[in-house]
């Protein structure tokens, strides 16, 4: 079910409210641009600094204009396992098809606090999880052994793999086979990454390229070479983009391509703050460079 090109959707907001009509907007625009599935209430959308009742209109809202055409994979993840477990309970009742639960941030589980962390929201849910090891922000690094370990219980389903090391997916794959699903979750990797046996993305760059994204992640699983090739160039076309999206703190530089392409405005919340005039310039460039600007 979770495949291809998933997009880590942003929040757009409107005097530091949730813009409504404008992420209804994303939503079908993604919609009609061959994006394989949404991930609301991602730390890209945000999620440290939204409201419970924030995160939980973003997720309801993404679903109800979805209308089960594609997969929702809702972020429901936390440093506080209470917390986690009654936001995937929300998300299981409001109809998503998974859940994306981050490892948890600033308390530096052990592994074993991993493994239990995730046990008791596997307990509390029949939603696949798919869990997000993303040791540059969270500061843990889940283990394979773990990981394997989790993959026993009913529904462990899979990982967003942002450690950017190619060889945790293949020492991954070896230990506990291709049912795992393998996402990456750095943008730049994605090609190389299906290569070696992921079968897909919860990107950041899909929010502003959906089309060249989700066709990058087909062409990529394809065995036509020409197909293959295709893939390549698409990856080449996108590899400045992906750069410039990072240039400062996600998702700042995304937010402001988006408005470039008036998909939605730049604002974003404290802490974050909008991306400096030399970044601005580089984000048009790589938006030139993919061909979504003249």
């Amino acid at each position: 079910m979770f495949k291809g090109s998933n997009v880590a959707l942003i929040t757009p907001f409107k005097n530091n409210q949730l813009d409504v009509d404008c992420y209804i907007k994303l939503i079908h625009f993604h919609l009609k641009n061959g994006t394989n599935g949404l991930v609301p209430a991602g730390t890209t959308g945000e999620s440290p600094t939204l409201s419970h009742k924030e995160h939980e209109q973003v997720i309801e809202l993404c679903i109800k204009e979805a209308k089960g055409k594609i997969p929702i994979i809702a972020g429901t993840g936390s440093n506080s396992t209470e917390e986690a477990i009654s936001l995937t309970r929300h998300a299981e009742k409001a109809g998503a098809d998974g859940a994306l639960v981050v490892t948890p941030y600033y308390n530096k589980p052990t592994q074993e606090g991993l493994y239990e962390h995730y046990k008791a929201i596997n307990d509390n849910t029949n939603l696949p999880i798919i869990i997000y090891n993303i040791p540059g922000r969270c500061v843990i690094d889940m283990s394979v052994d773990t990981m394997a370990k989790l993959f026993e219980l009913k529904n462990i389903a899979g990982v967003k793999d942002a450690t950017g090391d190619l060889n945790r997916l293949d020492q991954t794959i070896k230990k506990l086979g291709p049912e795992f699903i393998q996402l990456t979750g750095e943008d730049g990797l994605a090609l190389e990454f299906n290569k070696r046996g992921g079968v897909g993305i919860i990107s950041v760059t899909a929010n502003i390229a959906p089309k060249l994204c989700s066709e990058m992640q087909k062409c990529s699983k394809s065995k036509l070479v020409n197909e293959i090739k295709e893939a390549e160039m698409i990856d080449q076309m996108l590899q400045p983009l992906h750069k410039s999206l990072f240039l400062e703190s996600n998702p700042a530089p995304v937010k402001y391509a988006a408005k470039i392409l008036g998909l939605c405005d730049d604002e974003i919340r404290l802490p974050l703050v909008k991306i400096k005039k030399e970044t601005q310039e580089e984000v048009k460039k790589a938006l030139s460079s993919a061909k979504l600007i003249s």
